[in-house]
């Protein structure tokens, strides 16, 4: 088994930018390709970084025996198509949120990934953070009690006229781009998928949702609310309330300001959880290199992302039929 897994990126996205850090810092990976449709965008991007292969398109990435797993931060309707081509290609990948965004081709990727025995994880990086994992150990302890309701937002203003999150075909909207952190974070707290699901939504002049809200209920009893914008200004807050406290996370899906705590309140009590600062895609690289090398199960499973991908699926129509729909 080697030591190290072998990174290469499809596109020279800028959220590349981010998650470079990430695998430069990681100690079992190392980056050694980028594809591009464009090799004069792929140099340019490889010189910047010192990434040592070049290849022009993406189908050359995926052909390179020195690649053992691709990045994927392609637009959401291109993700299926190309974590597909990948996997079957022999690469495990690692592939920006949201998984995809249909029924269909979050059961395709699934089947491909079991039947080709690769690894296929969906890149939240807030999963992987100490913060996240603190409040899940806080909820699992009972220092709130039961669980009994979940409050949610994300929003900033979008105010690109030419970003591909404004293209409907594209897969767009706030739902999928930002919507998707609280539904997946109350989704993890519940344990479980909702069972019923009601959703509403504002459109933007291109036709996508440029405001969401979603309401939720599990069958574990617990009640969610969430509302994601591009119209909004910035502000990113999950609540969790229990018959003993409330657990205020401030910053829950970008994680990383050591001056921005964890909020835990009881009747009586109040206790404040600070997170020193960390390269933030560094645990969801670790987590690829545990998969790959080590054979551990990743922390969120294709599984729960296809739970996730059911639920934003869900609210969507609801919010198009105007009724509650239930899984």
């Amino acid at each position: 088994m080697a030591e190290k897994i072998r990174w290469g990126l499809l596109s020279t996205a800028r959220i590349n930018r981010s998650v470079i850090p990430g695998i430069l810092a990681a100690r079992r990976s190392e980056l050694v390709a980028v594809g591009s449709r464009s090799l004069d965008h792929a140099r340019k991007f490889a010189r910047e970084w010192s990434i040592p292969r070049v290849h022009g398109s993406y189908e050359e990435l995926l052909n390179d025996p020195g690649v053992d797993v691709i990045y994927i931060p392609l637009p959401n309707h291109l993700h299926a198509e190309w974590a597909i081509k990948s996997v079957k290609a022999g690469k495990h990948v690692l592939l920006e949120k949201p998984l995809a965004i249909t029924s269909d081709e979050v059961q395709a990727i699934r089947d491909t990934a079991i039947t080709s025995q690769r690894v296929v994880a969906e890149a939240f990086m807030y999963r992987h953070h100490p913060q996240t994992l603190k409040v899940q150990d806080l909820v699992d302890s009972g220092q709130v009690g039961e669980v009994l309701f979940i409050n949610g937002m994300f929003s900033f203003t979008l105010n690109r006229p030419e970003d591909i999150r404004w293209i409907p075909e594209n897969g767009g909207g706030s739902l999928w781009d930002i919507g998707c952190y609280p539904v997946s974070y109350s989704n993890m707290v519940a344990g479980f998928a909702p069972t019923h699901m009601h959703g509403f939504q504002l459109f933007s002049k291109s036709g996508v949702d440029l405001t969401f809200s979603g309401h939720m209920k599990y069958p574990n009893g617990i009640m969610a609310q969430f509302y994601c914008s591009f119209g909004l200004p910035y502000q990113t807050l999950m609540e969790i309330r229990g018959t003993k406290g409330t657990i205020t996370v401030l910053s829950p899906f970008k994680p990383g300001n050591p001056e921005v705590p964890v909020i835990l309140r009881s009747e009586n009590h109040e206790e404040r959880f600070f997170f020193p600062e960390m390269e933030l895609y560094k645990g969801e690289i670790e987590d690829m290199e545990s998969a790959i090398l080590d054979g551990k199960s990743p922390r969120l499973s294709l599984e729960e992302s296809q739970q996730n991908i059911s639920t934003l699926l869900a609210l969507l129509e609801s919010a198009h039929t105007g009724q509650v729909v239930t899984l």
